[in-house]
């Protein structure tokens, strides 16, 4: 595999920055001189982790933002407005497929006493280029934020980044570059003139079953992913559960008036695995690598690590 440069210190990766102790952030770009160092608490809906626009000198949650995909889960599109979408346990979807970037998701969820799946994003299949990169949740029974319970994959190899806040991992030869927003459990994944990912494992706390009745047991919290998606320029035929929301002619179908507005048509979206782009939406156009003989790799994929996660292999 290529070999990643491990670099200590802060690589700026945009004007938004992270916490440096749990309950508290600070804008760490000195481009941003009256709001630079300057400390803030989270707000109550993100009490442990948040970030902060530089530009407005102000704490948020990543939840909240545009490019949300968040809890049961929930998703905030491009246009700004709020929807769930539920899919299906144990299955794929497709996120976001544009020319030059496809991103796919793994469900888990357990059924509810109604019926109803409870799902949430366990893992994302991101295609750029030639390149597939995959990051995901671990399965976890007993939850301690010490311990690092992402797993990271670029075309079949485990990527470590090292433990602590600001510490860079990066690949030259892809342009991709993984940042640590703390030391465990949260980075920031970009790649110029692409895309800018934040993602964050989290458990089903105790408190969250109770009091939507997830009935999660101790032998798993079903940790799962938060992530806010950032894209530099998608196309107009952009499409996906997400994707579709940043097309200029997008107009929400969900029923807004609705105590949970919940997009449907999960079948348009569904892939089969999740490193593929035959959903029927899919815009994609994988650009292979040609070896040197002339004749384009293929790649295979299937699960890995015991079934947690999936291995790519040229």
């Amino acid at each position: 595999m290529r070999i990643g440069l491990i670099l200590f210190g802060i690589l700026c990766l945009g004007f938004i920055s992270s916490n440096v102790w749990a309950g508290k952030a600070a804008c760490h770009d000195p481009f941003y001189g009256m709001c630079y160092g300057i400390f803030h608490t989270c707000p109550a809906g993100c009490p442990t982790f948040c970030e902060v626009d530089c530009r407005l000198c102000k704490p948020y949650c990543a939840c909240d933002k545009p490019g949300a995909v968040c809890q049961d889960p929930r998703f905030i599109g491009g246009d700004g407005i709020m929807f769930y979408f539920h899919g299906k346990k144990d299955k794929d979807f497709c996120l976001v497929s544009d020319s030059e970037v496809h991103i796919n998701a793994h469900f888990i969820g357990k059924r509810g006493k109604k019926g109803r799946d409870f799902t949430w994003v366990q893992s994302i299949g991101i295609l750029f280029s030639s390149h597939q990169l995959y990051i995901g949740a671990k399965r976890v029974s007993q939850w301690q934020e010490s311990v690092n319970n992402m797993l990271i994959q670029l075309d079949g190899e485990e990527i470590m980044v090292l433990a602590g806040e600001g510490k860079t991992w990066l690949s030259p030869e892809t342009g991709l570059i993984i940042q640590q927003q703390v030391d465990t459990n949260r980075v920031k994944v970009k790649v110029e003139g692409l895309f800018e990912i934040a993602a964050g494992v989290v458990p089903i706390t105790s408190e969250e079953s109770r009091v939507h009745g997830y009935d999660v047991t101790e032998d798993n919290c079903f940790a799962h992913l938060e992530l806010n998606f950032k894209f530099d320029s998608p196309s107009k035929r952009v499409d996906g559960v997400l994707g579709q929301t940043y097309k200029p002619s997008y107009r929400s179908r969900v029923k807004m008036a609705a105590a949970m507005p919940v997009m449907g048509r999960a079948e348009k979206f569904a892939s089969s695995h999740l490193f593929a782009t035959d959903c029927a939406v899919s815009n994609f156009e994988l650009k292979n690598e040609v070896a040197q003989d002339g004749v384009p790799f293929s790649v295979e994929c299937q699960s890995g690590y015991g079934g947690k996660g999936i291995v790519c292999r040229r």
